[in-house]
């Protein structure tokens, strides 16, 4: 396009064209076939398909070959003739509208006439003396390539230009650490920072505020250009000179261009989120194990200034191997492994809890003093799952289950309530489809379904989660009506959850059953004293109200 000649959108025009067509949707078309775009009379014909899937979007910077003429066939303005394609931000009204509605379907390499009508175009006064009043435009336009151009924090204050696209579809997370490559520019050009490699981490950020925001939308070895406005760089008062780094003025918008280079992936582990794993090398492919699998491991355990005090599968040891969620090495360490792939090397950090709690231990090469956070560096070499269940047969199910429930018992006994509950719900798992089991076996299945349900109802007791317990006895209740064990302890559930008079009516089922059960009478007792203290707050409540009515 010649240099006074910019396509301008008409600003008389009603600026509600573009709904028409839904972003990005573009008619499927066969070379040399026409159809119209939206509803104002758009006609796009394809005269040479494009490459991929992919179309622009609003907002991307898109760069194009055309030639314009009017339906006389009237050239009166083309880029090729120029030599010098022609850039445009899409979606921005830089544009007439045909443009923005018509370009948008494209596909790379794509080549396309549009029939643009006055009403996407010039209007009623076209644009003289090169367009006449009310005309009907074509445009023979080439989608050579565009930029991607996002708003990442969708209020003007960042603007993305991917300048090389990045590998793989994963983006950094707040806790991850990442390494970038940057150089920031004032608007007249002048650096003001630059860096080969600084890592920082995500949430605390570095340089500027613009730099997490923008790596938290980025991919590995993805290069973009950042438009930064002062509110995500360093605002009203700007910043002086330090070091190597120059002076920023007051209001200053910068230009930033960034590379994500790679990144550690940082991970909260445990109910708590205490433990903290940081992927050192990402190991293959997507199976972790699971509790019960045979694991072999290598690691150097290490206090937080640097003391060695236990090392296994390195200096010609053989690699370390042990049972998980069996108690054989600390629990922070057991928890991390069934996080980790075949290969992965992680750093990990665990507190004293889940550590060798306040205690001084003995380890093999150094003392663990108390209340100690304690940092290991791991391998997984490799690891072997226990059996599925899908990998079963019927008897084999059952053993399972079987061996699931007693060692659940063992660690109720214990008081390892969390890991009992683990143990029951795998063992119900194992039986809980019992279609193809004989008949023999449906009623063993029922058997151990049953008690795996209670006693892990007991275990949520014990760890007052109450609504899971509940639910847990009520399951056994819906194959066994008359099960006193599931009545009493769903009592129990709902007299913690203050539903007493279902509790009351489990208790009087129970003792219909097994009148002579003590731990229910004793229950029932309790129950009574429950409604007794109720009743009691429950009048003095209303008294208290009916006496402020009163005056």
């Amino acid at each position: 396009m010649d240099e006074d000649f910019d396509l301008p959108v008409d600003e008389e025009l009603p600026d509600d064209g573009m709904m028409d067509l839904p972003d990005n949707e573009s008619p499927t078309l066969d070379v040399g076939e026409e159809k119209e775009i939206g509803k104002q009379g758009l006609k796009k014909k394809l005269v040479k398909k494009g490459d991929g899937w992919e179309t622009p979007e609003v907002g991307d910077e898109v760069e194009v070959h055309y030639t314009g003429t009017l339906l006389d066939g009237t050239k009166f303005d083309s880029s090729r003739d120029r030599g010098t394609p022609f850039k445009f931000k899409l979606g921005q009204g830089q544009v007439i509208k045909g443009w923005d509605q018509g370009i948008k379907t494209m596909k790379k390499g794509e080549n396309a006439i549009f029939t643009i009508p006055p009403e996407l175009a010039y209007g009623e006064s076209g644009s003289p003396p090169t367009i006449p009043p009310k005309a009907t435009l074509q445009f023979d336009v080439e989608l050579l390539s565009w930029s991607s151009i996002k708003d990442i924090c969708k209020d003007g204050g960042i603007f993305k230009k991917i300048l090389k696209e990045g590998e793989k579809w994963e983006n950094p997370k707040d806790l991850d650490e990442v390494l970038v490559k940057y150089e920031a520019r004032l608007e007249d050009g002048t650096v003001i920072s630059k860096s080969e490699g600084v890592e920082f981490t995500v949430k605390d950020g570095f340089f500027c505020p613009a730099l997490s925001k923008a790596v938290k939308t980025m991919k590995k070895a993805e290069k973009v250009l950042l438009t930064v406005r002062p509110q995500y760089a360093f605002g009203e008062k700007g910043r002086p000179s330090s070091g190597t780094d120059g002076a920023v003025p007051p209001n200053s918008t910068l230009f930033v261009e960034l590379e994500l280079i790679s990144w550690k992936t940082v991970t909260e582990i445990g109910d708590d989120k205490k433990i903290i794993k940081k992927i050192l090398k990402e190991g293959e492919g997507y199976d972790r194990p699971k509790e019960g699998a045979v694991v072999t491991v290598k690691f150097i355990g290490k206090l937080q200034d640097g003391t060695v005090f236990v090392k296994k599968g390195h200096d010609e040891q053989e690699p370390f191997e042990f049972k998980t969620d069996e108690e054989q090495v600390i629990e922070g360490l057991d928890l991390a492994v069934a996080t980790m792939k075949k290969g992965e090397i992680a750093l990990v950090t665990i507190p004293p809890e889940y550590a060798f709690l306040s205690i001084e231990s003995k380890q093999d090469l150094a003392v663990v003093p108390p209340n100690s956070t304690v940092i290991y560096e791991v391998e997984l070499v490799s690891f072997v799952k226990e059996k599925e269940s899908w990998d079963m047969n019927t008897e084999e199910k059952i053993e399972a289950a079987a061996k699931k429930k007693e060692e659940g018992n063992a660690l109720f006994k214990l008081g390892k309530y969390v890991r009992a509950s683990k143990r029951y719900e795998k063992g119900e798992k194992f039986v809980e489809h019992d279609s193809s089991f004989s008949d023999e076996e449906k009623k063993q299945s029922r058997v151990l379904k049953a008690a795996c349900n209670l006693n892990n109802a007991a275990c949520k007791l014990k760890l007052k989660n109450y609504k899971e317990a509940e639910k847990l006895c009520t399951k056994v209740l819906e194959l066994e009506s008359r099960n006193v064990k599931a009545l009493y302890r769903r009592a129990q559930a709902y007299i913690q959850l203050a539903d007493l008079d279902l509790a009351e009516l489990d208790i009087k089922k129970a003792l219909e059953i097994d009148p002579d059960n003590r731990d229910v009478k004793i229950e029932y007792k309790a129950l009574k004293e429950k409604v007794k203290e109720y009743n009691k707050k429950e009048a003095k409540f209303y008294g208290n109200i009916f006496a402020k009515m009163s005056k």
